[in-house]
């Protein structure tokens, strides 16, 4: 019994090193393979209870065991679409055959890194066919609240690189000064005109045309002016009227003082130093300044000049490129100069990353092993982040390897040896009967 039990034991040894010698093999010829998580065979050993004096050999048994919680160095890259996470977490994807089916919501499978182009119908995807997953943004660039321990609001990421977009005007900041001057008893009284343009909901080129009208007094100087704002897009019409009193004092001469809203127009803000009037595209906030302080509309001197005139929105551009932020955000960059926020790719983070289920193309399904998946925003709880412009290499090392493979095979030698000399014990025992 105990040396047929060795020699058990010996075939047992055999397939185990075999065992690792497969995952070091695996791991030789992905060494190059981006995103590639190595494998590690591990041995434990088989135990039968002995009686007495007699020992019988149970031999070992092998496991193996991806360590996909492992990660490897981030490389450059020259593509701003190459993604890989730094730290804890998993891009989510898709295969693109499921996508293209059609039959509902894809599978979503984990990776670590991808090289993700723009295809011909503008998914980002891989060469092996991977879809990029993400939250879409509203058409305001905001990310809508969407299940965080489900893959159901996720869609593949799809940019049309000729698309057009537009932002409207929606605030504007008028830092401009009024000749103190004009509101002399001696003055004319002419109005001074200042046209701001403003961009519509079609990113069409519209103007408010703002109207400066001194109060003449009998004597002295009113420093009063009326602001009378029209909207062209409304054919004209008044779309803020409003009376503007500026300090006298010494201490704060030349600042405004009070702003008191005609018929049109909204209320003025003296806390923001705002007001708001409706366009025929909606309402813009325009920003005049505070009592006291001289960030808008100021009276000095004998000079009408505008200084600081900003607004937000643009006219309609082309877009020319994506890029991908450390927190996910998927941005498209306009011809115009401006951006925005059209998909949010969150990170996936498990209990136990090496209980998925590894598949090919550097991918991972979750499974009960695993633990439960959560959606996090890149950055946010246990994930790391997203770097673009960076590939992750493999967790291979070559020189371990090669140091794992010389042990191996003479583990594998000495086996072969156990089982040559029981056959050599057993032949003695044969010999006996001669």
């Amino acid at each position: 019994m105990t040396i047929s039990s060795s020699l058990n034991a010996g075939v047992a040894g055999l397939a185990a090193n075999a065992t690792r010698l497969g995952t070091i093999s695996d791991n030789i010829a992905n060494s190059a393979t981006k995103g590639y998580k190595r494998v590690e065979a591990d041995f434990t050993a088989m135990v039968m209870q002995g009686n007495g004096a007699t020992y019988t050999a149970a031999g070992v048994r092998s496991s193996t065991q991806r360590m996909i919680d492992e990660s490897g160095a981030l490389v450059a890259t020259n593509n701003a679409t190459d993604l890989a996470v730094r730290g804890q977490g998993f891009l989510p994807v898709a295969q693109e055959s499921q996508v293209l089916a059609g039959s509902g919501d894809p599978q979503m499978y984990l990776t670590t890194t991808g090289s993700f182009r723009v295809d011909a119908d503008g998914y980002l995807k891989t060469d092996s066919g991977l879809m990029l997953l993400g939250w879409k943004a509203n058409a305001d660039g905001t990310v809508p609240t969407n299940a965080r321990d489900s893959s159901a609001g996720l869609e593949p990421v799809q940019i049309a690189l000729n698309q057009y977009l537009s932002e409207p005007t929606t605030s504007m900041t008028l830092g401009l000064n009024l000749p103190a001057t004009e509101t002399y008893s001696t003055a004319s009284g002419d109005p001074l005109t200042l046209p701001v343009e403003y961009y519509d909901n079609f990113g069409r080129s519209e103007n408010l045309t703002m109207t400066f009208t001194p109060t003449i007094p009998a004597s002295g100087s009113s420093n009063e002016w009326t602001v009378v704002i029209t909207d062209s897009a409304s054919a004209g019409a008044i779309v803020g009227e409003y009376t503007v009193t500026f300090d006298g004092t010494q201490a704060s001469g030349g600042t405004l003082d009070t702003v008191v809203a005609g018929a049109v127009g909204g209320a003025y803000d003296s806390a923001t130093g705002t007001v708001i009037v409706t366009t025929a595209g909606g309402p813009i906030e325009i920003n005049i300044g505070r009592p006291g302080t001289n960030d808008g509309l100021t009276q000095r001197s004998d000079k009408f000049a505008p200084l600081n005139i900003a607004k937000d929105g643009s006219p309609a551009g082309n877009m020319t490129s994506v890029e991908i932020d450390e927190n996910g955000f998927v941005y498209a960059f306009f011809d115009t100069g401006i951006t925005s926020i059209i998909y949010q790719v969150p990170l996936v983070d498990v209990p136990n990353p090496n209980g998925m289920v590894a598949l090919d193309k550097q991918i991972y399904m979750p499974s009960p092993e695993s633990g439960s998946f959560f959606l996090w925003d890149a950055g946010d709880g246990p994930t790391g982040d997203v770097v673009s412009f960076a590939r992750e290499e493999s967790t291979t090392d070559v020189a371990s390897e090669l140091t794992d493979m010389i042990q191996t095979q003479r583990a594998y030698s000495s086996n072969a040896k156990v089982i040559q000399t029981v056959d050599e014990m057993l032949q003695e025992t044969t010999n006996i009967k001669r």
